[in-house]
């Protein structure tokens, strides 16, 4: 115990409150300052540029790692990181916010990934299906996307992985999510509920929930779970799997909480654009790679990754979509394309593959 600290007088609450105004105030006109000095970022780079041109997630990762590096409670590292994103945000959407598709309607766990990565300051772009993101971002509609791609208790998205056979789409980032779903309804209890909608991911994730709570409901997937939410606001035998934002959205009542079947049910989303970015210093690289029918093919792709000394985080087959029996395979692995020892890696891997497509080098996900 500090003998010092016990000798000083004890403050007032109105001496207290004093104190945090004027830590408020130094903390506002720093802010201020910090915008200002973004806006000089963007005269450096020149006139006539749109907020994408400004954006630079290998940046934002070295800054956000640095919050972290930095802190020493009493707030946690997420909420430090959450704090700072919100600043950058505001300032790089000071001129023009960045557009961001997501699998819509509002009120999705889509949209909080969106919010997690970019900000509050960036427009969110509520799109209808997960290739309506890729074909948005391909035009130019949407300056970035948000899509899932795998989930800690159901495994990957495929529809996602399916989308990179044929998209030119780049990943630039990821974001993990924990997921905490929640039974919505027009009710006050599950007395009464007839069908419960729900994404079919989301289904599952309750499946053990709905079979001991609401063993006869029926339950019926839907595109999303936001529309879910918007089905069950219409009918007052109804009730539908989503988060607590979409309660409060379409104005419906959370009867139970926490209700996946896992504590640790965690979604990964992908931050998906139109270019590759350069390393930030604690990165992943995802690459798509389709081999020669033949014994070994496998093997000789992979071996090369252990000589290296490259780390293998994720491997995954999907049919490849160029012939009967012919499969792709996705890739991630640590480091940034740009590495000596990836590249090493690749290099010894050419002969033995038919392509190699390099889909996105980008920062590990932060707290």
């Amino acid at each position: 115990m500090d003998i010092h600290r016990m000798n000083e007088p004890k403050l007032s609450l109105v001496q207290v409150r004093d104190r945090i105004d004027s830590i408020d105030r130094q903390i506002q006109e720093l802010i201020s300052e910090r915008a200002n000095w973004a806006r000089e970022v963007a005269k450096v780079k020149g006139e006539g540029l749109s907020a994408i041109d400004y954006y630079r997630p290998e940046r934002e990762a070295h800054v956000l790692r640095m919050v972290v590096d930095r802190n020493s409670g009493p707030l946690s590292d997420a909420e430090m990181v959450r704090l700072f994103r919100e600043i950058m945000s505001s300032c790089l959407a000071q001129e023009d916010p960045l557009k961001v598709g997501y699998l819509g309607p509002e009120g999705t766990f889509s949209e909080q990934a969106v919010r997690k990565h970019f900000g509050h300051a960036a427009y969110g772009l509520p799109l209808g299906s997960i290739e309506e993101v890729f074909q948005e971002v391909a035009a130019g509609h949407a300056d970035f996307g948000v899509v899932p791609v795998e989930n800690s208790g159901q495994g990957m998205i495929q529809v996602t992985l399916d989308m990179f056979l044929t998209s030119e789409a780049r990943i630039c980032g990821e974001v993990e999510l924990r997921v905490h779903q929640c039974l919505l309804s027009q009710r006050d209890s599950v007395e009464g509920i007839k069908q419960v909608y729900g994404h079919a991911q989301s289904l599952q994730q309750c499946k053990t929930w709905l079979r001991v709570n609401l063993p006869d409901a029926e339950c019926i997937a839907v595109h999303s779970n936001a529309e879910g939410a918007r089905l069950a606001r219409h009918a007052d035998d109804a009730a539908a799997i989503a988060g607590a934002t979409a309660a409060k959205v379409y104005g419906l009542k959370i009867i139970e909480q926490a209700i996946e079947d896992r504590a640790d049910n965690t979604t990964r989303f992908l931050v998906i654009g139109r270019s590759l970015f350069p390393p930030s210093g604690n990165d992943r690289t995802s690459l798509l790679i389709t081999v020669n029918d033949k014994p070994g093919a496998l093997y000789e792709i992979l071996s090369p990754f252990a000589k290296h000394g490259v780390s293998l985080n994720r491997i995954e087959s999907r049919p490849a979509h160029t012939g009967k029996w012919q499969y792709a395979f996705f890739i991630d692995v640590s480091g940034h394309i740009d590495d000596v020892p990836l590249q090493a890696a690749l290099k010894d891997m050419g002969p033995h593959a038919a392509q190699v497509r390099v889909l996105g080098a980008y920062p590990v996900a932060l707290p």
